[in-house]
């Protein structure tokens, strides 16, 4: 019998995947979490096989929460489960850990299978998630920003100037000045503006 944990912060979400995954004779849900930081005391407890992990949640968010339990028990496997599929968030929860990439317009016949195939140790993705990530490896390496660009160019789309993230990052204003003009040259971009909504079309925010 494979072990099933639920992580999701909508009620309505964790009971309907409980309805629809126990009715599957091979799989019991031994417990739900609402939070990234629930999930990791809850995983501690019930020892999953496999965990369904929500990506942004109040309370410690799915990745963080993914890369804590996988540190206590790395024979857990965790499939990410989110509307959300920038190449930011999927990198982001494949670096963590994560055995899985798959969206919540997946089917039921979908989503068993991999279920089984992660409790194999098997990667499993989404199709257009393998998609954007074999893009990703395709695309120039000039185009990869670094975390910390990626942190300065995020301050950028909240409206920040560059002496307030630099206040934010604890950075010189000057360094921030050279984060930027980096970003633009990657991106082939000349101003902030550009840099932002370049950016968000590449799915690099």
């Amino acid at each position: 019998m494979l072990r099933l944990m639920i992580v999701d912060d909508h009620p309505v979400v964790r009971e309907g995947l409980r309805g629809m995954l126990e009715s599957d004779p091979g799989i019991t849900v031994v417990g739900e979490a609402a939070s990234g930081d629930e999930a990791v005391v809850r995983a501690r407890d019930l020892t999953p096989d496999v965990i369904l992990m929500d990506l942004r949640m109040p309370g410690g968010d799915g990745v963080s929460a993914t890369a804590r339990i996988l540190t206590d028990r790395p024979e857990s496997r965790v499939i990410v489960l989110t509307t959300y599929e920038t190449d930011q968030d999927i990198v982001r929860a494949v670096e963590a850990g994560a055995t899985g990439y798959l969206l919540k317009d997946t089917s039921r016949a979908d989503l068993l299978t991999a279920i089984a195939a992660a409790a194999r140790g098997e990667t499993v993705l989404s199709p257009s998630v393998a998609t954007r990530l074999v893009t990703r490896m395709r695309a120039p390496v000039a185009e990869s920003l670094s975390r910390r660009e990626t942190e300065v160019l995020a301050l950028v789309a909240r409206g920040l100037t560059n002496a307030e993230i630099g206040r934010e990052l604890f950075i010189s204003e000057t360094t921030v000045k050279t984060h930027l003009l980096r970003v633009f040259s990657k991106l082939g971009v000349s101003d902030r503006t550009a840099a932002v909504t370049t950016a968000l079309a590449r799915g690099l925010l």
